[in-house]
């Protein structure tokens, strides 16, 4: 590649013959610079490392002393290219099992620098039938994921070839973690700092039912949901005291199903419920550097209309459905504060938990 404005990221890990070649196909493709990070390999295994920086004079090798993740080894590399490579446009991260042809590592690196900059995906297609079964379902109910929770529209949630402008380096270091969830906390992070992004359709290779991949599908699921889960958690917390409240209030303070008994009960649970749920996101999920005082208020002036659109909701549903009793009324108020809570989500996310940093951001 003629002129290339890029660096070529590959962080492995006990890497085989296929990093060999990965990184000559990089080299005859025209790639010059060339950041491989060895993520405290084993030793056997550390003489392909060696093999490519001798052979290459485009390799620069970066080592971890020990194995940290992915995601350190990427922010290593990261680091690196902010500090020694000011002259280029950005990088394009791959993976060295040959997973990722060098003409679409090329394509990636081409649509990030068109026009203007953007974080560049390279999207595999997960309809194939190929694609080894535990990939196709992580990929599809992560990506569900993001389109609820976060808005984003992703193809492939997945991918390891990422092409990010020099310019958003420095703000993807600071997601959180260091392993395969650093991957998906950078896609967050994108929705968050309202960088932009795009998709280019990659080829889907997989080798050996992509048994050689180092993620464990327990262990590193856990870390990936990690923020979901805790979003979760709490919401469901926060629901279970809301629908007890409701439910109890509904069968010993306010009886009857009119408009007035099950706004009553509506609002005394839903404030137990605020509550415990604000503290429990203000500790634990949201980062946030507002005061306590100015988010609670902002979280006052959501939870009221959410609270009193539940009211009305339920309130119909019940005089449509007549004859329905405090269980009635709260079958029918799980699936409404269901469909509420993705709103919600939305909403404290960006602007409830709004710290300085993401306001100016």
């Amino acid at each position: 590649m003629e002129n290339c404005q890029f660096t070529l990221v590959i962080p492995s890990l006990n890497p085989d013959e296929k990093l060999l070649s990965t990184v000559s196909a990089a080299v005859e493709a025209g790639i010059d610079d060339i950041l491989l990070v060895d993520d405290g390999s084993a030793a056997e295994s550390r003489r392909y490392f060696r093999e490519l920086a001798d052979t290459y004079p485009q390799v620069t090798l970066l080592s971890h002393q020990e194995n940290r993740g992915k995601g350190a080894a990427l922010k290593t590399a990261f680091a690196y290219f902010l500090e020694n490579r000011s002259g280029r446009f950005g990088v394009v991260t791959a993976d060295g099992d040959g997973q990722h042809r060098m003409e679409d590592v090329l394509a990636c690196a081409q649509e990030m620098m068109r026009g203007e900059p953007a974080v560049v995906l390279g999207c595999r297609d997960f309809g194939l039938e190929k694609v080894p079964p535990r990939s196709r379902f992580g990929n599809r109910a992560t990506s569900l994921v993001f389109r609820l929770f976060f808005q984003m529209k992703l193809s492939d949630t997945q991918t390891g070839l990422r092409a990010i402008p020099a310019v958003y380096l420095e703000a993807l270091m600071e997601a959180k973690g260091t392993r395969y969830e650093y991957e998906t906390n950078m896609l967050i992070l994108l929705g968050e700092r309202n960088i932009p992004y795009r998709e280019v359709t990659i080829e889907t290779l997989y080798f050996d039912d992509n048994r050689a991949s180092h993620f464990r599908p327990v262990r590193d699921s856990l870390r990936v949901y990690g923020l979901i889960l805790k979003y979760a958690a709490n919401s469901l917390a926060s629901a279970g005291v809301d629908l007890l409240a409701f439910y109890l209030l509904g069968l010993f303070v306010f009886h009857g199903s009119g408009r007035l008994a099950v706004l009553g009960a509506t609002v005394c649970a839903r404030m137990l419920s605020l509550v415990v749920n604000f503290s429990l996101n203000r500790r634990f999920v949201f980062e946030n550097n507002a005061s306590r005082l100015e988010a609670f208020a902002r979280y006052v002036c959501l939870a009221v209309p959410v609270m009193l659109i539940s009211w009305l909701a339920v309130y119909g549903i019940s005089c449509l459905a007549a004859g329905t009793g405090s269980l009635g009324r709260t079958l029918i108020k799980l699936p409404v504060d269901t469909a509420l809570f993705l709103v919600s989500f939305r909403v404290q996310r960006k602007w409830v938990f709004r710290g300085k940093e993401r306001e100016a951001a």
